[in-house]
């Protein structure tokens, strides 16, 4: 069970993976109205299946307590993420705040019933060291024009979707269909702060726009979101932790498969680094002692 529940957690980063090629295909969508109409649809991609299951409207009666940590989750990560880039450098944002999969294995020691061991750091530690030759494109980072409040704002989306993640497992009773509200919840505020900041209202214009907008909240902004919770919640987070480093390098396949990215050395280098670091996290799954 533990072993199917972590490899539904990874069909989330696997659809994490298609993230960058979907906005990019959206076009020019200011980003808090994109995130409104994707977490709009997102929320209906879950709720489609209610008519056929009744008693799944009834997982949005949770505890405060699960409202807080899944709204707050979802909806500060990404309002901070996108204030990240805008006022740090795009890859220095990034970089940051992508601490997040290795701060999911280190806090997973504070977990009841987790054992954090050496391999599974050395694991994240791999991983995070082949995001960052994928970020920087083998180049450097050095933080030359000094730290702005945009760094500041990565470093607490690492946070916030660590602790969203790890979290989750205080309410395991907590279905994934609740996860529908979480989204519903995060396109109200990111549509309030489309108006707050006055974004331009730019909507779509060709059809293959729309139906990347769809695909959009669909996967990597809706279903994304359900499997994630389960894997979190059932599933080896230690592992996940680690594997989740592997969403970017897919990321890059995609785009380099779409024409839209480049082969580089430092690539097949960052391949081989999150190949490593998956297994060495993954070592007692994988190598289990047959009982």
């Amino acid at each position: 069970m533990k072993l199917r529940d972590t490899a539904i957690g990874f069909v989330a980063i696997i659809m994490w993976a298609f993230l960058a090629l979907l906005s990019t295909a959206v076009g020019p969508v200011p980003p808090f109205l994109l995130t409104a109409m994707a977490f709009l649809i997102g929320a209906l991609s879950i709720m489609v299946t209610w008519p056929f299951r009744p008693q799944a409207i009834r997982s949005l009666r949770q505890p405060i307590g699960v409202w807080v940590i899944g709204c707050l989750g979802l909806c500060a990560y990404h309002c901070l993420y996108f204030y990240a880039i805008q006022n740090a450098p795009p890859v220095e944002a990034s970089l940051i705040a992508y601490l997040w999969p290795l701060l999911i294995v280190l806090f997973s020691a504070l977990l009841p019933g987790e054992r954090l061991k050496f391999h599974h750091v050395l694991g994240a530690i791999c991983g995070l060291a082949g995001a960052a030759l994928i970020i920087t494109k083998g180049g450097q980072v050095g933080f030359s024009s000094g730290i702005k409040s945009g760094h500041v704002a990565a470093l607490a989306c690492a946070f916030v979707w660590s602790s969203y993640s790890l979290l989750s497992r205080r309410y395991p009773g907590a279905p994934p269909d609740v996860v529908a509200g979480f989204c519903l919840v995060t396109s109200v505020v990111a549509v309030a702060i489309h108006f707050a900041v006055q974004e331009p209202m730019i909507m779509p214009v060709v059809p293959s726009s729309w139906v990347a907008l769809v695909l959009l909240g669909v996967f990597p902004l809706g279903l994304a979101f359900f499997t994630w919770d389960i894997g979190v919640k059932k599933g080896d987070i230690q592992v996940l932790g680690a594997a989740s480093y592997a969403s970017p390098l897919l990321s890059t396949l995609v785009m380099l498969a779409a024409g839209l990215a480049a082969y580089s050395n430092s690539l097949v280098i960052a391949c081989l680094l999150i190949t490593l670091g998956a297994t060495l996290a993954a070592k007692d799954m994988i190598f289990r002692r047959k009982s």
